[in-house]
């Protein structure tokens, strides 16, 4: 099976329709337009996974972000507000750290889903806090939710998120968000020597389910996870492995922009994805901006630095708009295009400062 991103042309890039309204748009210097804002809410998590947030770093005295650090909930609705007038934003995704340790987080769920503009409001978690949460999420105006799960093994599990909490935690969180009418996704990262073993087991469990899960190839965001290029378990090698057991055919995109590959059981029995920005880099069609949590504007997920919208958006709000034009028409990122290029090391922000 042919599995490359780049065998697939979006249709919607190509009929004359789409052709007209790119005129409309905020385009980067690839002419890329600005549809996606992730906003992250927190930097804080309640888990240690050992590819984001190691726990040999991030222990009980690493200096979070706290108070004033953090953009109000004004302040977000506000940098939203521009990026939907200026670049007509349609997407958003709450992410973190974990975004439900962020107090009061269904206020801004409301906020932003008065926006008629936006077409869907989407939150990436661990699920641990979810039962808690889910119905008031859904009321508040969310529609889906991405949950973090690496591993069904109790033991694996524990050791990838150097916590005691156990898969059932999770597992009783994705029941919640199913309850409350939230849709879901699972995302899976696959590290090779952490979860490999792991692939096959986890599609036979949401095999025949309403889940999408989706397998992530093990990046290199931030510079505390130790990446290294033989860790990674390739989308090419994730596919041939379900196909021995779960015979698949790739599926159209069902989006511009879309981030994971569709693989869809020829059985019939739902669909699984593979997210594979270092064996199959889109930076081509990439559409996406992040908010930190405190106010830094990032146009790659494996950014350095940000442009300081918090600065703006606390003392000359009326340019924002303006701010965010001047960034977005500048914006020449491919780093997963050009990560096997590097000569040396390059400084990267954290995961859980970036977001998801």
């Amino acid at each position: 099976m042919e599995i490359s991103r780049r065998s697939i042309i979006n249709s919607g890039e190509k009929n004359s329709h789409a052709e007209k309204e790119r005129g409309k748009m905020l385009l980067d210097t690839r002419n890329r337009p600005l549809r996606d804002l992730r906003i992250s809410v927190t930097d804080q998590c309640n888990l240690r996974c050992r590819y984001c947030m190691p726990k040999e770093i991030f222990d009980d005295h690493f200096p979070f972000l706290q108070g004033e650090d953090l953009l109000s909930f004004e302040e977000i609705e506000a940098i939203t507000a521009a990026c939907i007038e200026r670049a007509d934003v349609k997407k958003l995704r709450i992410t973190g750290g974990e975004p439900l340790l962020r107090k009061n987080l269904t206020d801004l769920i409301a906020r932003l889903s008065r926006y008629t503009e936006i077409e869907d409001i989407a939150m990436t978690t661990n699920g641990i806090l979810l039962p808690k949460h889910a119905e008031d999420l859904k009321q508040a105006g969310l529609k889906r939710v991405s949950v973090s799960l690496d591993s069904l093994d109790d033991d694996r599990f524990q050791s990838i998120t150097g916590r005691s909490m156990r898969v059932k935690h999770v597992l009783n969180g994705i029941e919640a968000a199913q309850k409350a009418g939230l849709s879901v996704k699972v995302n899976m990262v696959v590290k090779k020597g952490m979860n490999e073993e792991d692939v096959l087991p986890m599609a036979e469990y949401f095999r025949g389910t309403d889940i999408v899960l989706r397998y992530i190839e093990y990046m290199d965001v931030g510079n505390a996870n130790g990446w290294k290029l033989d860790h990674v378990l390739t989308k090419k090698e994730i596919i041939e492995s379900l196909q021995k057991q779960f015979p698949l055919e790739q599926a159209d995109p069902s989006q511009p922009g879309e981030t994971a590959d569709r693989f869809k059981y020829k059985d019939g029995s739902g669909e699984i994805g593979v997210i594979s920005s270092v064996s199959d880099a889109f930076c081509h069609s990439c559409n996406r901006a992040r908010l930190t949590a405190d106010g830094q504007l990032l146009t790659c997920l494996f950014a350095s630095k940000g442009t300081d919208l918090r600065s703006v958006v606390r003392n000359e709000p009326e340019t924002l708009s303006d701010v965010l034009e001047s960034v977005w028409k500048k914006r020449d990122d491919n780093y997963s295009e050009e990560r096997l290029k590097a000569t040396g090391p390059s400084k990267k922000l954290e995961m859980h400062r970036v977001g998801g």
